[in-house]
């Protein structure tokens, strides 16, 4: 039984349902009707001919076409050649009664499916049987003759078409949605190369650094054998901060090369947040700054704006999807929050993992809580004095 019913939607089965509904209600009219109410009804002009059978069966019959509709996904073609098979043999049995209040939805959803799942040579294949199921509809119908198929066929191709454009539709955001994810790794190989030049580039620079320290220190600590001890102490107290200068320096450069921003200029800062929260496509974000805003070390600057930016990545990025950054100047930290919809397509781990392991060389720390599809950070930064 769980065979059966697999892969079927709770759609398909308001879909499926709807139909039957339809037809149960339609059939159930025409077994009720009395010869009189017809006679009454084609005098007014509602009906035009009078009906051939008031049999309970056509209901049961007519379920056998709408029912199949709950396996459309695993087989349009099958699905609708039950339903022409047994319109036909509702046609046969019952003669002269209405159903086109059901059976002319049950031919356009079947149209709209096909022609919205298939490939083009099924999709057509799928329109052809819902054009037969709608002359068998209306073939015989009491209610508005075989003349209605000259309308309700166009009708048809109408919804056939829409169907058809849907089908693109989507293909097309497919196709942008892959190059999308093209154009971000070739970004991301772009980055990464650039980040290796940098990295080198760096890395001459503090052997250069080091080397030409090293000799003025060297050269600053033999002079200081010939000096008075007065001048010698001067000296020595140059080449201790001269030294403490040099440690800084290659701290920085050092800093630069075990992350993965180098030789920005400029160098982002928290002050630059809202220049990357406006290349976003909401119309939504907003930064909110509070505490007391001063200029922070560069290696802070720097990681406030990577933490944002890497958080955001794995945020929803349409116009109804809302996305706020809080910046907070606290005495000895700085506190950033970032709340918003979480993209579906996007990889939150990893950007989380970015923004710790940024965080993680100052000292600091992300905690991320993700409920009902939103995502909120808060990440604190150490601030020494």
């Amino acid at each position: 039984m769980d065979e059966v019913f697999r892969g079927i939607k709770v759609r398909d089965w308001v879909l499926a349902g709807g139909l039957t509904a339809l037809g149960v209600l339609l059939m159930w009219e025409d077994v009720r009707m009395t010869g009189d109410q017809v006679r009454a009804a084609i005098a007014e002009g509602s009906m035009v001919h009078l009906t051939s059978s008031r049999s309970p069966w056509m209901i049961v019959v007519f379920l056998g076409a709408t029912i199949p509709v709950l396996w459309w996904r695993r087989n349009i073609i099958a699905v609708t050649t039950a339903a022409v098979v047994v319109m036909a043999l509702h046609d046969v049995m019952f003669g002269w009664v209405t159903r086109c209040g059901a059976g002319l939805p049950l031919a356009f959803v079947l149209a709209f499916l096909g022609a919205l799942v298939s490939e083009r040579t099924t999709a057509w294949l799928v329109g052809a049987l819902g054009a037969l199921l709608t002359v068998l509809v209306l073939v015989v119908d009491s209610t508005t003759g075989p003349s209605a198929v000259l309308l309700a066929l166009p009708v048809l191709l109408v919804v056939f078409g829409v169907g058809r454009a849907a089908r693109h539709r989507t293909a097309l955001n497919r196709e942008l949605e892959i190059r999308e994810a093209e154009l971000r790794q070739l970004r991301d190989e772009r980055a990464a190369l650039d980040v290796a030049d940098d990295r080198a580039r760096l890395s001459q620079q503090l052997d250069g650094l080091l080397q030409e320290r090293l000799g003025q220190l060297t050269t600053a600590a033999e002079s200081a054998d010939s000096l008075a001890p007065a001048e010698a102490k001067v000296v020595l107290e140059s080449i201790e901060s001269r030294s403490r200068q040099t440690l800084d320096d290659m701290r920085e450069i050092v800093g630069l090369l075990r992350g993965d921003d180098v030789a920005l200029a400029p160098v982002p800062t928290v002050a630059h947040l809202d220049t990357l929260l406006a290349r976003l496509r909401t119309t939504h974000s907003r930064l909110i700054v509070s505490g007391d805003p001063r200029v922070l070390p560069a290696t802070v600057e720097l990681s406030a704006y990577r933490i944002v930016e890497h958080l955001i990545t794995a945020l929803a990025d349409h116009a109804d999807a809302p996305i706020e950054v809080g910046v907070r100047f606290e005495t000895d930290a700085l506190e950033i929050r970032v709340n918003g919809l979480v993209d579906k397509s996007a990889d939150l781990k990893a950007a989380v993992a970015r923004a710790r392991e940024r965080a993680k060389l100052l000292g600091g720390s992300v905690d991320v809580k993700v409920a009902r599809g939103r995502a909120g950070a808060v990440a604190q930064l150490p601030v020494l004095g």
